[in-house]
């Protein structure tokens, strides 16, 4: 049984590593995009404009990164139904959005963090990180959904994790 259980883990890490990986870089390449835009935008004719700077930045990131996810890190699990795929896509990232502001919330209002520093932390690096969290998952298990088997790199992966008989 120990046997067993110890396979099973390391498939599923094998299983996970591949797309950990690419969904990191498609990630700091979208953070990369969405902070560069949104410093160029404020240093311009948008310096006036912050909220509408910040707007911009992140539809330009996260169409970018829509597009990374879909034909790089799961290019194997795309759905055919790409309308369905980007409304999926758009409600994640919105949740994910929903979670690194519940997480300022929680720092600035309700223990009393109220420095900007507090608020940057909160946000950009703790709501960062779980937001990431639930995308991963969320992408990988209800955006793009599609039967790993059908790429030869990942043929017959989630027979590793299938009970033995």
């Amino acid at each position: 049984m120990y046997q067993s259980l110890t396979s099973r883990i390391k498939g599923l890490m094998g299983l996970f590593w591949r797309e950990v990986a690419k969904f990191g870089v498609v990630g700091g390449v979208a953070f990369v995009i969405d902070t560069g835009i949104y410093l160029w935008l404020l240093s311009g004719t948008m310096g006036a404009h912050p909220t509408r700077a910040k707007i911009i930045a992140a539809a330009v990131a996260t169409v970018f990164s829509w597009l990374a996810n879909r034909y790089w890190t799961f290019r194997h699990r795309r759905q055919a139904n790409v309308v369905r795929e980007v409304v999926l896509f758009i409600i994640m990232n919105g949740i994910g959005l929903g979670i690194a502001a519940a997480c300022v919330y929680v720092s600035h209002w309700v223990l009393g963090f109220e420095s900007a520093t507090a608020d940057v932390i909160a946000g950009s690096v703790v709501g960062l990180v779980l937001g990431t969290i639930f995308r991963f998952f969320a992408y990988r298990f209800w955006v793009f959904t599609d039967e790993l088997d059908q790429d030869p790199g990942f043929a017959n992966d989630h027979k590793i994790l299938e009970t033995e008989a």
